[in-house]
């Protein structure tokens, strides 16, 4: 047993732990005290000096517990010295000159839904209902392509930022667009007057006459989101010749609905009493992007919101809402029947259908695809995402070059060519000869088929193949 640690050793008297052995302490409680307090103040530092204690076992002055105690009470000035030392060897000029000097913060450009494209040449446009704001951007007497905004935006806010994507800016090459805005809704509008009665639908459709005419147009491609979708669809019902295509996104074919009438008739009040509310603006948000837009795409629905909140004319979109809601059914229905096709209301020209998956118009865009003519009409679902134009523009913008290119409109647009691309070996002799087998075995059954065919229908031809039904089932889905 150690004997020079101030203390000894007894067996428990207990019959459980006979085997057991406990230090017996024989300082008394003041001593303990002191002696932890003694430590206490050899760990935390220099501090003033205290008088040196020493244990003592049967009254016997222990000279290994003041000789530890005086090493501890040191041990702070040799550990300040060490660090002070290791402190000056640490380069620090060096590290400031490479570490510190060469960084410099950079903070993305912020996103502003203002008039920033300076290609834009803005024209008043005078009408039947007063005069309308057009945009042109491109060289004129191209083939058209005419825009239409939905509820809220404007040209700048709904397709700007669509039109200057990198594969949609290619697009100016070949045509001219105009972009079209509904009374009092473009930037900086002022109020419009008490006693203007604004235009309805139909009345909105009609407008787009005087705008062809000021600008010589003979026809257009319309590209129509949300109310500005249904205002191209009117046009194209009254004035076929004059629409050689449509392409729709978020398209409503029916009228309001008792919901829908509700909500909106109370937003117009709003509007016009008080402003932009909060209300008002989270019926916005969802009526463009949908639902859970913050957690999928936070930035963006910032902009918009501030948006909203700060550049829209309340009044003025109060008219526009109105007018809306007010809305009449576009009376089309899908008429498989060639004989009976003449005698129905449908869309004539080329109908690319377009909605997101997130959108609150997915119903909508389904009832409108069910009533068009499926051998010239298409419905596309994007998915992840509500406000496609915003939130997909390279799926949409793919999607609506290869609708022109099927309208006979030759688009050439920079493909992304990638830099390491797999180099190709050459065939050899045995693989050549097996793809010239191949080939040949192919065009001797392409020959008898085409034979088969001329015997079984002498006037057959090209023109006799069409597409007879487009199924909801099997639309498109990027």
């Amino acid at each position: 047993m150690p004997t020079g640690l101030g203390a000894s050793y007894r067996s428990l008297s207990d019959d459980v732990y006979k085997t057991t052995t406990v230090a017996e302490n024989r300082f008394s409680v003041l001593e303990s005290v002191k002696k932890a307090f003694s430590l206490a103040g050899a760990g935390s530092g220099p501090r003033r000096s205290e008088p040196l204690l020493s244990a003592q076992v049967h009254g016997q002055p222990q000279p290994h517990a003041a000789a530890q105690h005086a090493r501890d009470r040191k041990m702070p000035a040799s550990t300040s010295a060490e660090e002070t030392a290791l402190l000056g060897t640490m380069p620090s000029d060096s590290m400031d000159d490479i570490e510190l000097r060469s960084i410099q913060l950079q903070f993305p450009s912020a996103r502003s839904l203002s008039q920033e494209d300076a290609g834009c040449v803005e024209e008043r446009v005078p009408t039947g209902q007063g005069d309308v704001l057009v945009a042109v951007r491109g060289r004129r007497g191209r083939p058209a392509i005419l825009t239409y905004h939905d509820l809220g935006l404007n040209h700048v806010s709904s397709f700007q930022a669509f039109f200057n994507f990198s594969e949609m800016r290619a697009l100016l090459d070949s045509f001219c667009v105009y972009h079209v805005n509904a009374p009092g809704q473009e930037e900086g509008a002022a109020t419009l007057a008490e006693d203007y009665v604004y235009p309805t639908m139909d009345e909105l459709a009609e407008q787009l006459n005087f705008v062809m005419s000021h600008f010589g147009l003979k026809s257009f491609i319309g590209f129509g989101v949300g109310a500005g979708a249904n205002v191209l669809c009117r046009f194209a019902l009254n004035h076929p010749e004059k629409v050689e295509a449509l392409c729709l996104v978020n398209c409503v074919s029916t009228q309001a609905g008792w919901i829908e009438w509700g909500y909106q008739k109370l937003n117009a009040r709003h509007l016009r009493s008080k402003g932009m509310t909060q209300g008002v603006l989270d019926y916005l948000m969802w009526h463009h992007f949908g639902r859970g837009t913050e957690e999928r795409n936070h930035d963006l629905t910032q902009v918009y919101r501030s948006y909203f909140e700060h550049r829209v004319n309340p009044v003025n979109l109060a008219l526009f809402i109105d007018s809306y809601i007010r809305r009449t059914d576009l009376n089309i229905v899908r008429e498989l029947d060639p004989a009976r096709k003449k005698e129905t209301r449908t869309l004539s020209m080329p109908v690319m259908n377009i909605t997101g998956a997130l959108s609150p118009h997915v119903e909508d865009t389904v009832t409108l695809n069910g009533r068009l003519d499926p051998t010239n009409s298409s419905w596309m679902k994007i998915q992840d995402c509500g406000m496609v134009l915003e939130e997909q523009p390279g799926k949409v913008s793919e999607a609506f070059r290869l609708f022109l290119q099927g309208q006979g409109y030759a688009v050439r647009l920079s493909r992304k060519t990638s830099s390491a691309q797999p180099a190709v070996a050459p065939l050899t002799e045995n693989k050549m000869a097996t793809y010239r087998q191949v080939s040949l075995e192919r065009l001797d059954l392409a020959s008898k088929l085409q034979n088969q065919v001329q015997v079984n229908s002498p006037v057959w031809s090209a023109s006799a193949i069409n597409i007879t039904e487009n199924p909801i089932s099997e639309a498109v889905v990027c």
